[in-house]
């Protein structure tokens, strides 16, 4: 039996948690920080300090096997990757491989296109000079999923994505975008409706892929999932209610 931690500010986790299901069979341990959100506006030294933490308080009250940092903005300002911590970044490779104009958009949030670690891992991935990477502030983006906008107001959600996108995809001629926050995977098809003529790229199954090659040979007989906030439990309920999630929601204090 592998029990695996999952956690992040908000709703942003489900969408990784959906894809580790899909391919392996595990125990999992949902947190959604609500009492931090959003991260995407703290400074590194602010984040370090929450995402340490967090860790330390799922690791003494769940013993997990892995525990998955299901945000792209901690992973890419923070150095997180140990043996049992998986984090997600911006699939890069991917995109090069997809883009035929050779612009890529990286869409995720204001602290993590403006941090060191965002550059350092661009550098990382040694994408040729020909390649030109924008980066693409989805902060009103990720507010849209948090909110339940993007559920309850689709007109708005949409004029929202234009007037983040537009200009990018029509006037900078960016045909492939990564999809850096994992709240941003509840957009995807309000984003394929508006640009249907971008590859917008999904990091969820790699992210999964990852967490599988550590549990193949140890997975539990069904998939099960206990959610935990550090947040309103009533009005986080009432999120997950309006996605379709009907789990009982616990309190965890940070």
């Amino acid at each position: 039996m592998v029990k695996i931690a999952v956690f992040d500010s908000g709703l942003g986790s489900l969408s990784i948690i959906k894809e580790i299901q899909k391919i392996g069979k595990s125990d999992i341990v949902y947190f959604a920080d609500q009492r931090n959100y959003p991260y995407g506006t703290k400074s590194q030294a602010q984040l370090a300090s929450i995402i340490k933490k967090t860790i330390n308080l799922l690791e003494e009250k769940f013993v997990p096997d892995i525990i998955v940092v299901a945000s792209n903005t901690p992973s890419l300002m923070l150095n997180l990757q140990s043996k049992k911590v998986v984090d997600v970044k911006p699939p890069l490779k991917l995109a090069q491989k997809k883009s035929k104009s050779k612009k890529i958009g990286i869409l995720a949030t204001k602290s993590a296109i403006n941090s060191k670690g965002f550059l350092n891992y661009v550098k990382k991935n040694k994408i040729p000079k020909s390649y030109k990477i924008f980066k693409i502030n989805g902060t009103n983006l990720v507010d849209l999923v948090e909110s339940g906008k993007f559920l309850n107001n689709k007109k708005y959600s949409r004029k929202i994505i234009k007037k983040s996108l537009e200009n990018y995809i029509v006037a900078e001629k960016v045909d492939t975008i990564t999809l850096s926050s994992t709240h941003l995977l509840f957009l995807k098809k309000l984003l394929k409706k508006e640009f249907p003529q971008v590859n917008f790229i999904d990091p969820g199954n790699i992210v999964a892929e990852k967490v599988y090659s550590k549990i193949k040979n140890q997975q539990s007989k069904r998939n099960s999932l206990k959610i935990f906030t550090s947040g309103n439990v009533i009005n986080f309920k009432k999120k997950l209610d309006n996605i379709g999630i009907k789990n009982k929601i616990n309190f965890l204090s940070t």
